[in-house]
């Protein structure tokens, strides 16, 4: 079959009947065009076809013959594709190629209808609605895209000039020559393929094959305990082979009870999920630390673990309250659903033995810790695994460790002595990917007479699967003040696949229950609830935002309504803690005059790698393009994990003191001068501590908590279709207190997806099981949906850069803090629309619509 590809001929075989996808990514190597989820819902392998945008996935291969087809990379200096590298339109990448052929072609036919002028946002929204973007880059896509249009991105930057981005590896990612692990492939690659328990609970009695080399993935008791789970791992030559093979394995399993029905758990029924402490020791845990707080077990029932301050002084006041003034007590049952991590480039890793080395391509959020941990499973020095992760395509907390696809692909490489590459599919990455668990949250809350608040109550029942160590009402303790108040967290162990650390874990829960009660109680006492949350909150970095939510106009605007559509403002308030890595490096090192800034740290798309090469080049008082960032690598000096809001505040502090040790090495005085004849010279320089140090003296798994939390307020503005049931977000302005901002751009962008991510977790996103197998029914993205670009709102991000004077650099973290809020906000501006409020979520239509009927 012949056709032409970015304007050059070229012949396939296609005999055997391939996607269009796997012809140009397999076989022509074209692989900015990304395969995610094989079913033409996210638009991430989007092709021209004769000038029309196709998606690959759904387009046989034979469809091409005689047609002229562009991908991304014949679309590299496309105005299109300059827009999102100038305005930032991206931030992980890995979605970046699907929009921009789309957006190319669009833009093309907007220019010949429209000489000048933008397109607006719905139009934009409408063009691009086939397309979604995990990151929620979202507020920066429109501004490309318009931009473009427009004419702005007209011109190529001088030759041999850099172009301005916010973002160091932009124009990669908008052109498609950045390359994931996905798009790794070496000579000789085989694919590995995870063989999975289609049982919720079983004993595997023996696993054969039929001259099948495999490699067990089992635990050690051999039991399976969520439908989903790594039994063995096999290899071929391509995926068709690998299922093959993977066909040709017996597994006999004994099939067990399975505890499934969280409810019927809860009241202690069920067969045991972990029959004894040793198993109860393996249980994977779905916090971002290891488990601080011992709790007791009871069956599948551990807990409580609490974090409570005078707890029976908060219950006695709570039991008078309800008796003496009733109208002061706020009390309520809040649920939220799963949400699913779902990043748009799976769990992959490739690895090879090389003369007794183990190196990794991952993906992952934490090239050294996963190293560290690779060593320790396979019996080698610290220096035998090399772990690589030049690009990543998200993470939000899903891959920080040694996940399966790592010690499936170690563990076939070295049984079939060849690189082995496993990579998730879509499926599984929803049914074992990671999730936010499910919680169930009874709150009770007393104002006394002074309208203060005079005790609270929070039990958090998690739902996250056979893992353990959620935290909700932890996180209570740390706002509004210092009232009494019991809080405690319970885990309720089902056999369903384990929940992970999800972007601020338990976070945007706390604030779901905890913000709508606090609103609830304005309400009652007939208070602005904006000067309600400042009067009870002693922050005054959040006493800022306050203010400053409370002069935007929309507060003291019109809203309600008696039509069919009303409108409706909410606000909500968050903290958050302030984690850094104190143990951070960063390496510099001048190679033939240009200074090389090396450090073990990952850019899963908050834009690690700019930062660091912008702070070097900041200290050093040189231009940009004298400073090269190398990270991504285990095998340098140490770097933090992308997680835990804890990169940035750890990375740029060292950067800043790297370069005050090199210009020090280069006698100071004009380095540019000096870099001609310093080659080799190597300098390393360390986070220095805090001012006063941190809040304990001691770090955990490279952790420190340091002194002050972030604050977020949020102000949203929702139209509510009170015939249909949907709730519309219209605008959202999100103030962050996070100290002072490193790189502007890239933080306003990690706020904005923030955003999106907790719209999403309002709104739409909900993982759901057959409550009979066990069996994850959202396993694809038609059924579990995630935002997209049509259900983003205006997105206003302001920030108040004080209040961190103490640290090295003046700024924290804020990827978290950004989204905490969200949720919640947006269902007291429900609340304000309608009168109703909604405790559980997602807030479905159908919930909405039962809700007003009541």
């Amino acid at each position: 079959m012949e056709f032409e590809v970015n304007g050059a001929p070229c012949a396939v075989d296609v005999d055997d009947d391939p996607a269009a996808v796997e012809v140009v990514r397999d076989r022509l190597g074209l692989t900015g065009t990304k395969l995610v989820c094989a079913g033409g819902v996210c638009g991430a392998c989007t092709v021209q076809i004769d000038g029309e945008p196709r998606v690959s996935c759904l387009t046989p291969a034979a469809a091409l013959a005689g047609r002229r087809v562009t991908t991304v990379e014949g679309l590299a200096d496309h105005p299109v594709a300059r827009a999102f590298a100038g305005e930032d339109a991206l931030q992980c990448g890995y979605c970046t190629p699907g929009f921009v052929v789309a957006a190319a072609a669009f833009h093309d036919r907007w220019r010949s209808a429209h000489p000048s002028g933008r397109p607006t946002r719905e139009r934009i929204a409408q063009e691009l609605a086939g397309h979604l973007c995990r990151c929620g880059a979202y507020e920066g896509i429109f501004r490309a895209v318009a931009a473009a249009c427009a004419g702005a991105y007209d011109t190529e930057p001088a030759e041999g000039a850099e172009p301005a981005v916010p973002r160091v590896e932009a124009p990669q990612k908008a052109g498609g020559a950045a390359r994931y692990t996905t798009d790794l492939r070496p000579e000789g690659l085989l694919e590995g393929l995870i063989i999975r328990s289609p049982h919720a609970h079983a004993h595997v009695r023996s696993l054969t094959a039929d001259d099948v080399p495999l490699v067990p993935l089992l635990p050690p008791d051999g039991v399976v305990r969520y439908v989903g789970q790594p039994v063995a791992a096999v290899a071929g030559p391509d995926r068709a082979a690998a299922l093959a093979a993977a066909a040709r394995v017996t597994v006999d399993y004994e099939v067990l009870p399975a505890a499934l029905d969280v409810r019927r758990v809860r009241t202690g029924e069920g067969p045991y999920v972990y029959e004894d402490k040793a198993a109860r020791k393996r249980a994977p845990g779905s916090g971002e630390t290891p488990q601080l707080l011992p709790a007791r077990w009871r069956g599948n029932l551990r807990g409580p673990s609490a974090m409570s301050r005078r707890p029976a002084t908060a219950v006695r006041r709570i039991t008078e309250g309800r008796a003496r003034s009733p109208e002061r007590v706020v009390e309520g049952e809040f649920t939220t659903a799963a949400q699913t991590h779902t990043p748009l480039e799976p769990h992959a890793c490739l690895a090879e033995w090389i003369d007794g080395t183990l190196h990794l391509e991952v993906s992952t959020q934490s090239v050294r810790h996963v190293a560290e941990k690779a060593a320790e499973r396979f019996g080698l020095p610290p220096d035998g695994v090399v772990a690589k992760a030049v690009h990543v395509g998200g993470g939000f907390g899903c891959k920080m460790g040694l996940t399966s696809d790592v010690v499936a692909a170690a563990e076939l490489a070295r049984l079939h002595g060849a690189p082995v590459r496993v990579v998730l599919d879509r499926a599984e990455e929803l049914v074992d990917g990671g999730y936010r668990p499910g919680t169930r949250i009874r709150l009770a809350m007393v104002a006394d007479e002074a309208g203060e608040l005079s005790a609270l109550a929070i039990d958090a029942d998690h739902d996250g699967g056979v893992s353990v160590g959620g935290t909700v009402a932890a996180l209570a303790r740390f706002m509004y003040g210092t009232s009494p108040r019991r809080l405690r967290d319970f885990d309720t162990v089902t056999h369903q696949p384990p929940g992970a650390p999800f972007r601020g874990p338990g976070g945007p829960t706390m604030c779901w229950a905890l913000e709508q009660a606090v609103d609830e109680m304005a309400h009652r006492l007939g208070e602005d609830p904006i000067a309600l949350r400042r009067r009870w909150d002693g922050n005054l970095k959040r006493h800022a935002l306050y203010d400053w939510a409370a002069a935007l106009p929309v507060w003291s605007g019109p809203r309600g309504g008696t039509g069919r559509f009303r409108r409706g403002v909410g606000v909500a308030a968050a903290n958050w803690l302030y984690f850094l890595d104190p143990g951070t490096e960063v390496e510099l090192t001048v190679e033939d005059g240009t200074v090389v800034a090396r450090c073990a740290v990952q850019d899963m798309g908050t834009g690690a790698r700019t930062v660091l090469r912008r702070a070097v080049a900041a200290g050093l008082g040189l231009p940009e393009a004298k400073v090269r960032a190398e990270i991504g690598r285990s095998d340098t000096v140490h770097g933090p994990t992308s997680g835990g809001s804890r990169t940035t505040p750890s990375l740029a502090p060292a950067a800043a003191d790297a370069a005050d040790r090199l210009r020090e090495a280069l006698g100071g005085g004009d380095v540019a001068e000096r870099l001609a004849t310093a080659n080799g010279v190597r300098v390393t320089g360390r986070r220095p501590r805090d001012r006063r140090g941190f809040v304990v003296p001691f770090t955990l798994g490279g952790v420190a908590i340091g002194r002050g939390f972030t604050g977020s307020v949020q102000v949203s503005e929702v139209e509510v279709d009170t015939r249909l049931g949907r709730i519309r977000p219209l605008r959202v302005w999100s103030g962050v207190a996070a100290g002072r901002i490193h790189e502007d751009r890239l933080a306003r962008s990690q706020c904005e997806g923030a955003v999106v991510q907790g719209i999403g977790y309002a709104l739409f996103e909900e993982r759901r099981a057959d409550p009979l197998t066990g069996r994850v029914l959202t396993d694809n993205l038609e059924d579990y949906r995630i935002p997209g670009i049509g259900d983003t709102p205006e997105i206003t991000v302001h920030f108040h850069q004080e209040g961190f004077d103490h640290v090295p650099g003046g700024g924290v973290g804020l990827g978290e803090i950004a989204t905490l809020p969200t949720a919640a906000c947006l269902a007291n501006a429900v609340h304000d629309a309608t009168g109703w409020r909604p405790y559980d979520m997602p807030i479905r239509p159908d919930r909405l619509l039962e809700g007003l009927a009541t």
